[in-house]
């Protein structure tokens, strides 16, 4: 089955890269390159890392519940959890952040799950006001309204889900009671202690201010995110320059990142570039060349940096793919929801 999942990965990604690819003259987007000036490439990357640094302060916010762990320690984990999404098939860098974590700190993988699974909710919440905002200035496509709609129906589902889970008190019990019941003694028990586990993590939940506080901390990390592809457009000067404001930023990022909702290779290669291309080309005007050339820039700055340092924090903190394989199990379901970071 999991071959069988790997396969359809790449067999999507392939699809969306010959959307991306086809048609395209290879000479313009050599041309698009040649206008990049290199040195704006050193901000864009600074604001990546500041959005990095946010994003582990809103994971030691959503284990508070849980377990007091270092900011410095959470950073480190999540650059590894990026670097293994980047390489690695089927989201696996979900699985290893928690597997990391659980071994750094008293938290169990699936209660790290349960932090994760938040994360995402929030992260995919971010995108759609993101591109709500966008919305007010920039006309979308028919294509980007389905990708709006459906994201807000799969994320409108999943936090309705998660709440059910932390606050559905007897509800929640009855449900979790039958859905155990129809399995093995043994594996039932394990299956309720993972459950248990699981909600742990989501008890942010339960704190209106913790709540807020992660809500505020997933806007400001996305908005450092947006900021490098606003830097890029710098980079590139001429028409993308001129077309990427304010909103049309926060939008490719916003439909961007949704679009690696879809399961695909490791990366992301395929889906995020046909995102970017259906804004710049669908909804903003620019030639495809154009668009494919930006889409490649903001994906190799978004994917190269944090590789080398996930490869780096691997090998400091003495993991083993092996390790995480073994301890791979059920609780890796939740690493195929949510958004790109």
């Amino acid at each position: 089955m999991r071959k069988v999942r790997i396969l359809i990965g790449l067999l999507i990604s392939a699809g969306f890269l010959y959307f991306s690819l086809r048609g395209q003259d290879f000479n313009a987007v050599r041309d698009a390159f040649r206008q990049v000036t290199l040195w704006y490439l050193v901000p864009a990357v600074v604001l990546y890392f500041l959005g990095l640094c946010v994003r582990a302060v809103r994971w030691r916010l959503l284990l508070v519940p849980v377990a007091d762990v270092p900011v410095r320690s959470l950073l480190s984990i999540n650059a590894v959890g990026l670097m293994a999404n980047n390489v690695l098939p089927l989201r696996t860098g979900e699985v290893v952040r928690a597997y990391a974590l659980s071994k750094r700190a008293p938290v169990t993988k699936s209660a790290a799950l349960g932090t994760i699974a938040v994360e995402r909710i929030f992260d995919g919440i971010t995108m759609l006001l993101f591109i709500s905002v966008s919305m007010v200035f920039v006309s979308l496509t028919s294509d980007l309204r389905h990708v709006a709609v459906l994201a807000a129906v799969l994320f409108s589902i999943a936090l309705a889900l998660v709440m059910l889970l932390a606050h559905g008190g007897s509800v929640r019990d009855r449900f979790l009671q039958v859905a155990l019941g129809f399995l093995p003694g043994s594996v039932s028990e394990r299956a309720g202690r993972m459950a248990d586990s699981f909600i742990a993590g989501l008890g942010v939940f339960t704190n209106w201010r913790s709540l807020l506080l992660v809500g505020g901390t997933s806007i400001l990390a996305w908005s450092f995110e947006a900021s490098v592809y606003w830097v890029t457009a710098r980079a590139f000067g001429g028409e993308i320059a001129d077309v990427m404001g304010v909103a049309e930023t926060v939008l490719t990022t916003g439909i961007a990142n949704l679009a690696t909702l879809v399961p695909s290779s490791p990366g992301y290669v395929g889906p995020f570039e046909a995102a970017v291309i259906l804004v710049l080309n669908g909804a903003l005007g620019l030639t495809r060349e154009m668009a494919l050339s930006y889409g490649i820039l903001v994906h190799a700055l978004l994917y190269f940096p944090v590789t080398i340092w996930g490869a780096i924090e691997w090998s400091r903190l003495h993991l083993s793919l092996r390790q995480v394989e073994a301890h791979d199990g059920p609780e890796q379901t939740v690493a195929t929801a949510g958004a790109r970071q």
